[in-house]
């Protein structure tokens, strides 16, 4: 084993400044709770019971919560009772609604797809192949889009799903307590002896190229990892991934098997993609049906931890991360968000100021004395690339925001 990248050091306190710190504002970079629907079936207890809890958890609006009926339990909705309840959402869910969340376990799949594919373009055959072809592509893979279905017509859906309430229960507290901790864990990109669901191994020399300044990342060449304490990222290729419970997973980890039907959440041969839930994890993926080891069919571990470290949501970096995901499910908790907001240190005399949460980019910094302004320039900067900005704060304002988008 061996440690290929270390996070960088955060600034050492000099000093405590007496006064209170200000207000900064950075740029909506980021879905919020107003912009995510929870999907709930009125015939399903259990999903009646994860969508009042989840709404109350995160706040979601009451207009966004779109109720449906359908006979609950089956692993597979056809495709024409989807259409018509697809078409029922659609007409209930507010223009401003960007992604879904659903509130079930099963149905997983529509037809030959994902329900979470279903529910983001709409049920489509071209979602679907026999035997090793590529499917239709997401426009919204590896895009700078932060409002899907304004852009491109999309709306990136995960599922709150588990065995029972207590594990959905667990699953969305999970996601609340990984908010802006900016943890640092370590991602394990794992290459196993299974050659043929170790594909994504090629990518991880460049996962370490583009992200180890901003993360602690560990390639092992290993069949599992054990009793690590510090999992935010586990991405490894097995039918069955062996003592996953030994390990500790962060608030807001994410771990998926490449596999053939690990989205298969119950009675799968394989692994469910429900055991790195159970054991921990905050968000995962599988195939509901065989996709053969094609690499865009399954999350680029680079350009999903990129995403996430940047201070995208999980269902925005997880979505961003798959560019064939019409046989795969999303599960886990949407919003979760580790590495948003910022932290202020007093340090000789200044305010210094460290976040994640910027896509690399050039930046305006504007200043104020009041909330109200008025705002005058108080410089600009660049964030280069993925590990954390920081930056003094100049003179002694009250309230600072940032201005600018990302230019790629």
């Amino acid at each position: 084993m061996l440690v290929l990248a270390m996070p960088l050091a955060l600034p050492a306190v000099d000093e405590v400044k007496a006064e209170a710190p200000p207000v900064v504002v950075l740029p909506r970079q980021a879905l919020g709770a107003d912009q995510l629907a929870v999907i709930v079936n009125d015939l399903d207890p259990s999903s009646q019971r994860v969508a009042r809890y989840y709404v109350a958890k995160r706040g979601i609006p009451p207009g966004n919560v779109i109720h449906v009926r359908f006979a609950p339990g089956r692993p597979i909705l056809d495709a024409d009772e989807f259409n018509a309840l697809y078409a029922e959402v659609a007409a209930k869910t507010p223009e401003s609604v960007q992604a879904y969340a659903l509130t079930w376990t099963m149905p997983y799949r529509v037809g030959c797809m994902s329900i979470t594919t279903a529910f983001a373009a709409g049920h489509d055959e071209a979602f679907c192949a026999s035997g090793c072809r590529p499917t239709r592509p997401s426009p919204y893979f590896a895009s700078d889009s932060q409002q899907p279905d304004a852009d491109l017509g999309w709306r990136p859906t995960m599922a709150l799903a588990g065995a029972d309430f207590s594990a959905v229960q667990a699953l969305i507290d999970r996601g609340i307590a990984a908010d802006e901790t900016r943890p640092s864990g370590t991602g394990y990109l794992v290459n196993t002896s299974d050659k043929a669901r170790s594909v994504r191994a090629r990518g991880f020399a460049r996962a370490v190229q583009v992200l180890g300044n901003a993360i602690r990342l560990q390639r092992i060449e290993a069949d599992a990892i054990e009793h690590k304490p510090d999992v935010l990222f586990y991405f490894t290729g097995l039918a069955q991934v062996p003592k996953i419970d030994t390990n500790r997973f962060l608030p807001g980890a994410v771990a998926d098997h490449l596999t053939s039907i690990g989205g298969q959440l119950i009675g799968s041969r394989q692994m469910s993609s429900l055991r790195w839930l159970e054991a921990g994890a905050t968000g995962s993926y599988g195939a509901v049906v065989e996709p053969c080891n094609l690499l865009p069919k399954f999350p680029d571990p680079t350009l999903m931890m990129a995403a996430y470290v940047s201070g995208a949501t999980l269902i925005e970096a997880y979505w961003k991360s798959v560019r064939m995901p019409g046989q795969g499910i999303f599960i886990g908790e949407p919003l979760a968000r580790p590495f948003g907001g910022y932290r202020l240190r007093a340090q000789q005399g200044d305010w210094m100021l460290t976040t994640y949460a910027l896509r690399p980019g050039k930046y305006e910094l504007q200043a104020a004395d009041g909330p109200l302004g008025p705002y005058r320039r108080a410089g600009g900067f660049r964030k280069p690339g993925f590990e954390p900005l920081r930056l003094k704060l100049p003179g002694d304002h009250g309230y600072y925001r940032v201005r600018g988008a990302p230019d790629r």
